[in-house]
């Protein structure tokens, strides 16, 4: 799908969707304990609709309330308590373009002794979870696979041991905190960790972590033992800080105001880091705390009546935030460094090399880095008559250029533009656009 994106000073009230990595660690816990679960406000995207698809692969029961009249959205997930499906002997699963879907599941699935086969779109056949998969066979999973790529087949028991699982994605250790509690009673799972890059998101999987026992960690080791199970819960899923970064982009681009509802700066997700960069940058960002229904809500303001600066920008936690803040910084004035994010190369696309490219059709020249790029800011945008730019079928990067388009001075064309869907449906009628 093309969308033509016609400038304008984007503004106003916005409720932020939920957090796809939330809601995806909510459903793969859920479908793992005894009992139901209720997940609510949950967001419900591409990406966890096929992490729907895998728990019930994995066994268990899922029923959705309240899509209709206005409803708050509430998922009652009824656990398998822990992955068994020994009436199947085999079975494939297609976790679409979720990269947080397979590399969890992966791990999940070395807990039975059946053959678990994966499978995924194009995008995910690119995406090695080599390294992962070599921590597996180390405690005594049985892993096969395309160079590292699906399809992927896995096969237990989990036998626990020492690994060694250097994690150039947070997602690789996750998904082995995840699964480790729930291996054979004796079982020790050992974890030296030499390389972490993304740490807000190990915080965010241990704080699911802290009522099973048997978890610890000291700097780079973690110790998991086995025996454990996942309890039901009933809780609500918090707005998403990297689907967030957009609007706020949007509206420090284009000069306007967005009041951006349902984030909480208490959460540990790592990517509302992007309210600091906007405030360095010299963007007015003004968090406000109020009463709903008895709760606790927040609110956060942007908004931008000055000129936009350069800086210096460490993305090592945050590497999901480099495309809002590569286009953000286009419309600065002088240089900005993003730096200490090779790992946003291993996405959804090589996000580094994708927005050197791309922001060059829009007259914005950048300097590509091993680990990142700088951008050569002149405060505005200066492209050609009707650029078109290629969305990669990467949801940020399509989402990071409707935001830059908006303070173009001519349309910009983005392809593949339904890919947002993956993490922020809605997006475009959000921008008023129509493709």
């Amino acid at each position: 799908m093309i969308v033509r994106i016609t400038p304008c000073r984007f503004g106003g009230t916005i409720k932020v969707p939920a957090s796809k990595s939330h809601t995806i660690r909510q459903l793969l816990i859920a479908a793992l304990a005894d009992g139901v679960s209720e997940i609510k406000n949950p967001l419900d995207s591409l990406d966890t609709r096929s992490c729907i698809d895998v728990c019930k692969a994995f066994g268990a029961q899922i029923i959705e309330h309240g899509t209709e009249n206005g409803e708050r959205l509430v998922w009652k997930v009824r656990g398998n308590n822990g992955f068994m499906c020994s009436a199947v002997k085999s079975f494939s699963v297609d976790v679409g373009s979720s990269g947080t879907t397979l590399f969890f599941a992966l791990a999940i699935a070395g807990l039975q002794s059946q053959p678990v086969e994966f499978t995924g779109g194009a995008q995910i056949q690119k995406r090695s979870a080599a390294p992962l998969l070599d921590a597996l066979a180390g405690l005594g999973v049985k892993p096969q696979s395309n160079n590292g790529c699906v399809p992927i087949t896995i096969q237990g028991p989990w036998k626990g041991g020492r690994v060694i699982l250097p994690c150039p994605t947070s997602q690789y250790l996750s998904a082995l905190l995840l699964a480790a509690p729930l291996a054979p009673a004796g079982a020790v799972t050992e974890i030296e960790v030499p390389l972490l890059n993304e740490k807000p998101y190990i915080e965010m999987t241990l704080s699911y972590l802290k009522d099973i026992k048997g978890v610890s960690h000291h700097d780079t080791h973690y110790r998991i033992s086995g025996g454990s199970s996942w309890k039901p819960f009933s809780g609500a899923v918090p707005g998403d800080f990297s689907s967030a970064a957009f609007p706020a982009a949007a509206a420090a681009i284009t000069g306007g105001s967005v009041t951006l509802l349902g984030l909480d700066p208490q959460d540990t997700q790592g990517d509302k880091y992007f309210f600091e960069i906007l405030e360095k940058m010299g963007c007015n960002v003004q968090w406000r705390c109020g009463l709903d229904g008895g709760e606790t809500q927040y609110s956060v303001t942007v908004c931008r009546n000055g000129t936009l600066r350069g800086g210096t920008f460490d993305l090592n936690a945050t590497p999901d935030l480099l495309p809002a803040a590569a286009v953000t910084a286009a419309y600065a004035e002088g240089d900005t460094f993003l730096v200490n994010a090779a790992h946003a190369r291993i996405k959804e696309t090589d996000r580094i090399a994708v927005m050197v490219r791309e922001l060059a059709k829009l007259g914005v020249y950048c300097t590509e880095l091993p680990d990142g790029l700088v951008i050569h800011g002149k405060g505005a945008l200066f492209p050609p008559e009707n650029p078109v730019i290629d969305g990669h079928s990467d949801h940020r990067i399509v989402m990071a250029f409707a935001a830059a388009a908006l303070g173009s001075p001519v349309p910009v064309d983005i392809t593949t533009a339904e890919s947002a869907d993956a993490t922020y449906p809605g997006f475009f009628e959000l921008l008023d656009v129509n493709n």
